[in-house]
């Protein structure tokens, strides 16, 4: 007998504003209580001093999140000249201080440019990648260092938003798995005076902005369950980017049951991957097998069988 799950069957995505402090899966679970959801989680990590737009995803919207880590993303970050942490942000310790020479915009500018566009990255020990099993911070954290090779990444602008004379503020607009505190780091060292990060705000991942967020107070201030979950986003959010097809009531009985299904002609090409609707409902992926047949990829469990 199968156990039963603890909690509500709420399905949705919410956009949450990261507070700095906090994990994002201690703010994961705050969430998950929050709605009493069955099940949640989360789209790609922010550091605890980062703040922004981290995609919940509960109940179903689990499936599908994985489609979101492979997104774009927009930072605002602070960086501050002059000093190199052991972590590159703020909360590390400060292992070298160097004198900051008088910088105009135009030089800062000149050195941002070298930054646009693919760029090589090598990944900070302070970070979750895993090397022979074990998450590098964890590693770190031990005085241990290993050999990280460097990742192409791309940069697709990095915007001087202001300047001061040790300090200045960037908008990043850039790929999946870009470092910020990297990317402050090697700028401060072609600069030649070293930086790190004393703030960094996600504003965007995927087709999701910071226009639509929550804070946790502001969840927590919400009369009851139907007002928190009138704020979620459905769970096709998380695939927009997909292509539609439609199916009847026979294929997609076929489907719930995991087989292929025949369709009208379909102008999608073998091998891709698209959106299935039934009466105007998200029922889930499904991927193209030929000119007339789709097979199902991910499925919601709700889906109905007929």
């Amino acid at each position: 007998m199968a156990r039963q799950r603890r909690g509500l069957p709420v399905n949705g995505v919410l956009l949450l504003d990261k507070p700095k402090g906090l994990s994002s899966n201690h703010a994961l679970q705050r969430v998950r209580r929050l709605f009493q959801a069955q099940k949640a989680g989360h789209t790609g990590t922010l550091d605890p001093m980062a703040t922004g737009l981290l995609p919940v995803c509960l109940g179903e919207a689990t499936k599908f999140s994985a489609h979101l880590l492979e997104a774009d993303k927009v930072y605002r970050t602070r960086v501050e000249l002059g000093v190199i942490t052991e972590t590159g942000d703020a909360e590390g310790e400060v292992i070298e201080r160097c004198e900051v020479p008088p910088l105009a915009n135009a030089e800062i500018e000149a050195v941002l440019e070298r930054f646009r566009g693919e760029i090589e990255q090598v990944p900070p020990m302070y970070s979750a990648l895993k090397h022979q099993g074990r998450k590098l911070y964890e590693l770190a954290r031990e005085g241990k260092t290993v050999e990280r090779a460097a990742r192409r990444v791309s940069v697709y602008d990095a915007r001087l938003l202001a300047c001061e004379a040790l300090a200045f503020e960037l908008e990043v607009n850039c790929s999946k798995g870009t470092y910020i505190r990297t990317l402050a780091e090697d700028i401060g060292h072609a600069l030649g005076c070293g930086a790190h990060i004393s703030a960094l705000r996600r504003l965007k991942t995927g087709p999701f902005t910071a226009q639509h967020m929550w804070t946790l107070e502001a969840l927590e201030a919400l009369p009851d369950q139907a007002a928190r979950e009138a704020q979620l986003l459905s769970v096709d959010a998380l695939v927009e980017h997909l292509p539609i097809l439609t199916v009847d009531a026979q294929a997609s009985a076929r489907l719930s049951h995991g087989q292929s299904a025949q369709l009208d002609a379909l102008s999608l090409g073998s091998g891709e991957l698209a959106r299935l609707y039934h009466d105007a409902a998200f029922i889930g992926l499904g991927v193209v097998k030929g000119a007339q047949e789709v097979a199902p990829k991910r499925l919601l469990s709700t889906v109905a069988i007929s």
